[in-house]
């Protein structure tokens, strides 16, 4: 069942600068994802059974798909294995350009805490924000028509599982964490990287730290954790795509992703999505 999200208010105020923080508009009393004792707990809990099963026996899923995989199992892997992300290069600006108009105002990017169960227990309600564009192969038809250029290139990146405007506000910091399956892999396009601090991710042992215009692909199955130390908000567009594989994986890697995709654990989140955007529409009106 869904959550039930009070629409936002018009006195809410809007973003003004990449400085002020970020602000949650929504009562943090009624959503589900507010800070609460036991997140992690309550989370474990909603999360669907393929997904728990996965984590009991993750060691031995990761080391079937790996085995299977047709591009390095390193943490953080080489942008030029991954081809398309140079078409996110060259129109970065664009993408840029519509990730400020649709992200940085005011409530139209929820926290990923009010949208997904599984963010409740590692990200701070109002920290870390997000615009969908794709989740878990669901296009957000209204959010995708709000960033038609985006819309454009993002559909061209094969096996394209979730497409997002990753939003992390002044002084955040993601503690550590890890991915689902290692059937995916994650690319961040650097859109918005403030400069007055140090704004970094550990993945596993290495340290990443992103540019405006550039791409960064990672293993997000190993340990990582995010900081953002400055007084501007990071933004980026975050990518999940299937990694490539031979058999048996990808027949693994199929299986497993086709039951998360049906789970109440994604169609809860997909709905929390539209009833957002409808409190949006109906405080624009």
């Amino acid at each position: 069942m869904g959550v039930a999200i009070k629409p936002p208010t018009k006195d809410s105020a809007p973003l003004t600068g990449a400085e002020e923080p970020l602000r949650l508009v929504p009562d943090l009393n009624v959503i589900s994802g507010a800070p609460v004792a036991g997140a992690a707990m309550q989370a474990e809990r909603n999360r669907p059974f393929i997904i728990k099963l996965g984590k009991a026996l993750r060691g031995v899923f990761d080391r079937l798909i790996g085995a299977s995989s047709l591009v390095p199992n390193t943490p953080v892997l080489d942008v030029r294995d991954f081809a398309w992300t140079a078409i996110l290069r060259e129109n970065w600006q664009a993408i840029r350009t519509e990730a400020e108009q649709v992200a940085l105002r005011g409530a139209a990017a929820p926290s990923l805490a009010t949208i997904s169960p599984d963010h409740r227990s590692i990200a701070e309600v109002d920290k870390w924000r997000s615009f969908f564009l794709f989740g878990y192969g669901y296009p957000i038809e209204e959010n995708l028509a709000r960033c038609p250029q985006t819309a454009k290139l993002i559909e061209q990146i094969p096996g394209l599982n979730s497409a997002f405007f990753s939003i992390l506000a002044p002084g955040t910091h993601i503690p550590d964490h890890r991915g689902v399956t290692k059937g995916l892999i994650t690319c961040h396009l650097g859109l918005v990287v403030p400069r007055d601090g140090d704004v970094r991710m550990r993945v596993k042992d290495r340290i990443v730290r992103w540019a405006e215009g550039e791409t960064l692909v990672f293993d997000d199955t190993y340990r990582h954790e995010v900081w953002n130390e400055t007084n501007g908000t990071r933004v980026v567009l975050l990518i999940q795509f299937e990694r490539p594989l031979r058999q048996p994986g990808k027949w693994f890697a199929d299986f497993f992703m086709g039951f998360v995709r049906r789970s109440a654990f994604v169609q809860e989140a997909r709905e929390n999505i539209h009833n957002w955007n409808a409190a949006i529409k109906q405080l624009d009106a």
